[in-house]
């Protein structure tokens, strides 16, 4: 055991035995995750061995103003006006339209799901072959000429009759961050392609550009609710795949004086949210978000996880809020959801992640007995971190 403990402590650079304890326990819950992950990422990964890369040019539709390589969907709460069919979409908020264009967007949740599950797999096992069905799919999404796509969002959450896309639409792109984490996790193995990974950063690189150039881009930056906090996890993943330590520094900065004073109240609550139609779906949603932000962004230098503004909001109020209706729903004290009320929850992010930085056991247990694979579509596409394993590094 002694020798173990001065292994560890070479491998981490530690200088003291809290440092050691640290690691170590840090160690011990990522084991506990693994287990709890095991049997449902093996499973996953040998359906995603088997699957051939599906991306925006394979299917497409003749209400978007864009081209073959452009990313595609229509605002999901807008529907026909009953008083006639050319009228421009009437809004129904919170009522999802299931005629409406979503087939890209479900392409780009096929791809984050086969490879996320392939870097957990390739985690769990080392074993190679992973990391070259992986490249296979990123190649044709971010690479190849005849099948990738164009990185903007130029006609994404459409409505007919009204807009040929929306800043709304970046949301989106969430499901890509696990892709970017997915490389990450798999970054020093020998199958990993030096060109095929320089190429796929600049794609990455250019679509940070215009997410932080483009009038969509920057509308959706000053959205003030769980908008405005995915284009900042979005940002900050993938500042941080392509090493924009610019961009980083941006996003922890936005999260600290932007988005918790101004979305948070001082019960650790979400107003905006909570004035939703869906207000359970929506305040998981965005207390998954920020609680991803802190992950991505914490340092020494810049612990998201410890901070508080003046008033004391702080990433552990939020959980700390919306804890008893995860672990017991039927606390909820406000209005129930319009739609998916019993979708939620699952096994939501904000306790795995919360549960490591803080070591919160009640949280990793209440996580640990959730929904792991959750099937309905509006909760997928509303989870974007679904492979928790590798986020943990």
């Amino acid at each position: 055991m002694r020798l173990l403990s001065v292994l560890v402590c070479v491998l981490i650079g530690c200088s003291s035995q809290e440092k050691l304890s640290t690691a170590m326990s840090r160690t011990a819950f990522e084991a506990e995750v693994a287990a709890t992950l095991r049997k449902q990422v093996m499973e996953e990964a040998a359906w995603a061995m088997q699957q051939e890369p599906l991306t925006v040019t394979a299917q497409g539709s003749p209400r978007s103003a864009g081209g073959k390589h452009d990313f595609f969907s229509e605002g999901d709460y807008w529907w026909p006006n009953p008083a006639s069919v050319d009228s421009p979409y009437v809004q129904r908020d919170g009522m999802t339209n299931p005629d409406n264009f979503v087939a890209h967007r479900l392409a780009m949740i096929r791809f984050s799901r086969i490879v996320g599950a392939l870097a957990s797999a390739y985690k769990l096992t080392g074993d190679e072959k992973y990391v070259q069905q992986a490249l296979k799919h990123c190649k044709a999404w971010f690479v190849d000429e005849a099948t990738l796509m164009n990185p903007s969002l130029l006609y994404a959450q459409a409505i007919k009759g009204r807009f040929t896309g929306r800043g709304i639409g970046i949301i989106d792109t969430i499901q890509l961050m696990e892709v970017v984490e997915g490389l990450r996790t798999m970054l020093h193995a020998k199958s990993m392609n030096a060109n095929d990974l320089a190429a796929i950063k600049n794609w990455f690189d250019q679509y940070l550009n215009w997410l932080t150039t483009h009038k969509y881009g920057k509308d959706e930056m000053n959205a003030e609710n769980n908008h405005g906090t995915c284009w900042v996890m979005q940002v900050a993943c993938f500042a941080r795949f392509t090493d924009n330590q610019k961009l980083m520094a941006f996003c922890s900065d936005r999260y600290k004086n932007v988005l918790l004073p101004n979305q948070m109240a001082t019960d650790g609550s979400f107003p905006r949210e909570l004035k939703r139609t869906k207000p359970f779906g929506y305040s998981i949603f965005n207390l998954d978000a920020m609680t991803t932000i802190c992950q991505i962004l914490s340092a020494k230098e810049a612990d998201l996880w410890n901070y508080q503004t003046a008033d004391g909001k702080s990433i552990k109020k939020g959980i700390e809020f919306l804890y008893p209706y995860l672990a017991n729903k039927n606390k909820w004290p406000f209005a129930k959801d319009v739609m998916y009320w019993d979708a939620w929850p699952v096994a939501q992010p904000s306790l795995v992640f919360g549960a490591s930085a803080y070591g919160n056991k009640d949280w990793l247990n209440t996580w640990k007995k959730l929904d792991h694979n959750p099937t309905i579509e509006e909760v997928i596409r509303n989870l974007p971190v679904r492979h928790p394993l590798i986020w943990l590094q």
